[in-house]
């Protein structure tokens, strides 16, 4: 598969990091997957099977914030160059104290983490650049693990998967519903030596397969998560924890709003920049 790689500049008195936030929030609406910041804006992408320029340009001329202008330039990234696009540009080790490191194969290795990571990103995202898989593999480092039977649902590169294998889970599964993010799933799991891993293709409706689970992370976006938050919940064991992330802290209330109606109760919120990541127990 493709990418449309869109680096967006504005002209706007307001401050930049609020537009990106804006702005990232409504590009997730139409279907674009992850987004960098860089100095004069944001680069977003989406595959190519989903990018309508049309649509874009819709959505921009109804922009929320006022008084900005939006400029943009776009780049075709076909599969095979990822790696390359990703090495050059975005995908930096990331540490989390001396706990993890998350590295790809093209860098230097470290000494003295306990849970070293490799991702190989390819099309698939969930690197732990991104402030959401940051988020969920920090609450992942503060769990006991062992022995416990786990879902990474929308897993893309399997991070938060692997480092559940590497803690100690009994039985883990790891479904998404993108062809790349699949076979790179697959790829990162062999890398790490966690081949244990059950990874999926498809969507929510592929959960009932396979037995209940005791904790549940879900780090997609907004709408996925409200469409198939019920579909979560069944496949939860009573007492189990299911963790979302991919959100801001603005969406927090309309999340809660579904969780109540599934019988969750909030156990904790973590942030960072704006973006979210709830515990939540059933």
């Amino acid at each position: 598969m493709n990418y449309q790689a869109l680096s967006f500049t504005y002209i706007s008195p307001l401050d930049l990091e609020i537009i990106n936030d804006v702005l990232a929030a409504e590009l997730g609406e139409i279907g674009f997957e992850s987004f960098v910041t860089h100095e004069n804006g944001l680069t977003a992408y989406i595959s190519e099977n989903n990018y309508d320029p049309a649509i874009l340009d819709e959505r921009l001329t109804v922009f929320p914030l006022e008084g900005v202008e939006i400029r943009y330039e776009s780049e075709l990234i076909v599969g095979q160059d990822w790696n390359e696009e990703w090495e050059k540009n975005y995908f930096k080790p990331i540490r989390i104290g001396k706990d993890c490191i998350i590295r790809a194969s093209f860098h230097p290795e470290e000494e003295g983490f306990t849970y070293p990571i490799l991702i190989d990103p390819k099309m698939a995202f969930g690197t732990g650049n991104h402030e959401t898989t940051f988020l969920m593999i920090s609450e992942i480092l503060k769990i006991d693990m062992e022995g416990k039977e786990v879902l990474d649902m929308g897993c893309g590169t399997a991070v938060l998967a692997i480092l559940s294998a590497m803690k100690g889970a009994k039985r883990i599964v790891a479904i998404d519903i993108d062809e790349w993010a699949y076979a790179n799933a697959i790829e990162n799991c062999k890398l790490n030596q966690t081949e244990q891993i059950r990874v999926v293709l498809g969507g929510a409706e592929k959960i009932a397969d396979y037995p209940p689970f005791d904790l549940i992370f879900a780090n997609i976006n907004r709408n996925i998560l409200l469409a198939d938050m019920a579909e979560y919940v069944r496949n939860l064991k009573p007492g189990g924890y299911l963790y979302m992330s991919g959100f801001y802290e603005e969406d927090i209330p309309v999340i809660e709003k579904e969780m109540t109606a599934q019988g969750l109760t909030l156990a904790s919120v973590a942030g960072k920049n704006n973006w979210v990541a709830l515990k939540t127990k059933r």
